[in-house]
């Protein structure tokens, strides 16, 4: 019998208490219920930042900078989800965002 390499065993042990777990998250909580608050060619990246806190990623899209935000909830029989996605002109003006959930009180927002 074979014994395992003593750097894979900590690996090998988180592997385990994932699986036990049944759950992985990822991502950062932010406050969903501002979302309406957000205005087209008039919120600013600053107040952005007041409502949501610093984004969980940014990037580019079609050359507009990109702040996103998210939380990913994988579980064994349920998956939960929410992001937000928010875009920005040259001078830190919103010009478009997307919203999308899996939870059900997300649904009037």
């Amino acid at each position: 019998m074979r014994r395992i390499h003593p750097h894979l065993r900590p690996l090998l042990f988180s592997l385990c208490l994932l699986l036990l777990a049944g759950c992985v998250s990822a991502g950062k909580d932010f406050n969903v219920h501002m979302v309406p608050q957000i205005k087209l060619h008039q919120t600013t990246r600053a107040q952005i930042e007041q409502m949501f806190g610093q984004p969980w990623r940014t990037g580019v899209e079609d050359g507009k900078q990109t702040w996103s935000y998210g939380t990913y909830k994988y579980g064994m029989n349920d998956t939960q989800s929410r992001d937000l996605v928010v875009r920005f002109d040259g001078n830190g003006i919103v010009v478009s965002y997307t919203f999308n959930s899996s939870y059900p009180e997300d649904r009037q927002l």
